[in-house]
């Protein structure tokens, strides 16, 4: 069954349920059976807020950043036919793009720590591939001594990310096609030539790729 039809026939008969019965008086109480996709409301509200509470149990009393991830429209369609390998470059290069400008003397000059959420799905209800990834302003020393903190309301340049998030990221799909771990269907499927591939990302290297930083305050309010 489809996302969609499991979402829309969770709790329903369509699905099957029990019968539990009172054996004094009679009284028959129907449950439904739930579908348990990872994407439902209904059964995703309980492990959501489990989810939430264990991480407000890791967050550090500082100023908390909210930055994210934008992949390029071109490059949208890939990603929906390998869900698993470009969804997977999706977590790596934001996160190697963060921890290695953080690094930077000239920038922060810290080891940092983050917390990513993968979005598939913009609010209009379309493909839409993105990472929400909540970090603190600040790390510590590389020699673990002492805490750095950014400036406030400041964390890391979004053009210095954006570069390097551009370059890792293309990189990276690149590894996966000359892998052979991409694979192309219908109106795709000539990218499947490594030449026709190449000439879909060469104006990519050069274009603005979206990263945006924004403060998000104490940490309660960096997960809400």
């Amino acid at each position: 069954m489809s996302r969609e039809g499991a979402i829309e026939t969770c709790r329903t008969a369509a699905l099957g349920g029990h019968v539990s019965a009172c054996t004094k008086c009679g009284h028959q109480h129907i449950a439904y059976n739930s579908c348990r996709n990872r994407h439902c409301p209904k059964c995703q509200g309980a492990a959501s807020r489990d989810w939430l509470q264990a991480r407000l149990e890791d967050l550090l009393p500082v100023e908390y950043f909210h930055v994210v991830f934008t992949l390029p429209s071109q490059i949208t369609d890939i990603a929906y036919q390998n869900k698993a390998a470009v969804y997977g470059l999706m977590f790596t290069a934001p996160a190697q793009t963060l921890l290695a400008i953080a690094a930077d003397p000239k920038h922060l000059g810290a080891r940092i720590d983050m917390t990513s959420v993968l979005h598939t799905w913009g609010s209009a209800m379309t493909h839409h591939p993105h990472v929400h990834v909540i970090v603190p302003g600040g790390g510590m020393s590389s020699d673990g001594t002492r805490w750095i903190g950014c400036r406030p309301g400041l964390f890391l340049p979004v053009k210095v990310l954006s570069r390097l998030f551009r370059r890792l990221f293309l990189e990276g799909l690149a590894r996966l096609h000359q892998a052979g771990k991409l694979r192309f269907f219908g109106d795709l499927s000539e990218l499947a030539d490594r030449d026709t591939f190449q000439a879909l990302l060469a104006p990519l290297r050069n274009s603005d790729w979206v990263v945006y930083a924004k403060p998000r305050g104490s940490a309660r309010s960096a997960l809400n």
